[in-house]
């Protein structure tokens, strides 16, 4: 014979002093939205069969999955550097007006471009941000950069 112990009657939860009464206390509390995409502008941009230049993208940050399946790849197989160009083809959404992005794309931009990627891809995934500390050679002051910023030499 099993015992069971009733339930006893919660009381009555009233909201701390702290909170203003315009607040009504069922209010759930504010919830921090994660930052998934991220904007760049590409150093020299992507040109498209017609010869238009994209340059701004966007790029979300990866999951698991889009870290694992290129593994399957024949072509990471075979050649496993073909591994950044398979996986920045499945987390970048957009350069430009071509959202069809897939690794023959990627595979279309230039060297400093890919490089570019391949850092951004980095710092958002293992950072989750894309600002650098760096200290002037002249004056010698730290300040940050975002390196999601613009052409060469731009931040």
């Amino acid at each position: 014979m099993r015992r069971q112990i009733a339930p006893e009657a919660a009381p009555a939860v009233e909201p701390p002093a702290s909170v203003p009464a315009s607040v009504p206390a069922s209010a759930p509390p504010a919830v921090e939205r994660m930052r998934t995409e991220f904007t760049f502008e590409l150093p020299r941009g992507y040109v498209d069969g017609a010869g238009q230049v994209h340059r701004t993208g966007v790029m979300r940050l990866a999951t698991a999955r889009d870290e694992l399946v290129p593994l399957r790849d024949d072509r990471v197989r075979e050649n496993p550097a073909y591994l950044s160009v398979v996986l920045l083809g499945r987390v970048v959404e957009r350069i430009g007006s071509v959202t069809d992005i897939h690794a023959g794309v990627i595979e279309d931009l230039f060297a400093s471009d890919l490089a570019f990627l391949q850092d951004f891809y980095r710092r958002i995934n293992a950072e989750g941000h894309t600002r650098a500390q760096v200290t002037c050679p002249s004056c010698a002051t730290g300040f940050a950069v975002d390196l999601a910023g613009g052409r060469l030499g731009e931040s």
